[in-house]
């Protein structure tokens, strides 16, 4: 493989490995924020949590539920939850 070639898959490499760092601290951030005093912030973590399939998410939710007093985002949590368990069976 000649140096041009070397560089650019090295090239791509490092560009994946610092796309996937920055999507484990969004994806983080995001999980942090389910228990943020702005409501905007827990909205967008129910969004990011409506993709999770994990018994830790579904304990997680549970969580949440009992925490949240906004009625909105309790019946968008619930709905969630109540998928999630169907979907762990």
């Amino acid at each position: 493989m000649s140096v041009r070639g070397v560089l650019l898959v090295t090239g791509a490499l490092a560009g994946l490995a610092v796309g996937w760092q920055l999507a484990q601290r969004r994806l983080d951030r995001h999980r942090a924020d389910l228990f943020s005093p702005e409501v905007r912030r827990r909205a967008d973590a129910l969004a990011y949590m409506a993709g999770e399939r994990s018994a830790e998410a579904a304990r997680v939710l549970r969580e949440y539920l009992v925490w949240e007093t906004e009625p909105g985002l309790r019946r968008r949590a619930g709905a969630l939850l109540r998928r999630l368990e169907v979907s762990l069976g």
